[in-house]
């Protein structure tokens, strides 16, 4: 009995020791390498630009990704399909109040709040902040060795950005533009 009592204290001791030694590593996103590409739709066509990252960070548990937080600089908004003076005038409507109000809110940010492993990498929900306003979201990301993407759709109205959108406006007809746009995302770290 003695015996027993022993070596379950050893196994436990051992147990606590791994455990301390399992730390979780952070790996830093190359902002400069790393693209955030946004495409937005409309009843008459689509658009699509980038946005830079400000800072960001991935957390593994050995090679297992755990966690996650980015800072998107939303005042680097960029519209890349079009030239001159149209692409000008995009891009200021974007960062209005109409849009993603950038003078008031100059970053948005993504906290990873749980991770799942899949068959295609992980399955991802995190609090995703625009504007002021933080709502849950889930998508699934890839990683390898140095890289990981994404691709997240995302409900514009759920971050109080309204303007053109048929679900709030009658009779838009072809000047509506579609809740929905998507972020297509490869980090370097």
């Amino acid at each position: 009995m003695k015996n027993f009592g022993l070596k379950t204290g050893l196994v436990f001791i051992l147990a606590i020791t791994l455990v301390s030694f399992t730390a979780i590593t952070s790996k830093k996103v190359n902002v400069n390498d790393s693209k955030i590409i946004w495409k937005g739709y409309k009843v008459t066509g689509e658009h699509e630009g980038t946005i830079m990252l400000k800072e960001g960070q991935l957390e593994f548990d050995g090679t297992t990704l755990v966690g996650g937080n980015f800072v998107m600089d939303m005042t680097t908004i960029n519209t890349t399909d079009i030239q001159g003076e149209w692409k000008d005038k995009l891009d200021g409507h974007l960062k209005s109040d109409d849009f993603f109000g950038v003078n008031t809110y100059k970053t948005a940010t993504l906290k990873f709040t749980k991770v799942q492993p899949n068959k295609e990498g992980y399955n991802i929900t995190g609090d995703l902040t625009i504007k002021g306003i933080t709502k849950s979201i889930n998508f699934t990301m890839k990683t390898s060795s140095n890289n990981a993407t994404a691709a997240l759709k995302i409900d514009r109205t759920a971050y109080g950005i309204k303007y053109k959108s048929a679900s709030f406006i009658e009779n838009l007809k072809d000047k509506a533009i579609y809740d929905e746009f998507d972020l297509n995302v490869n980090l370097f770290f």
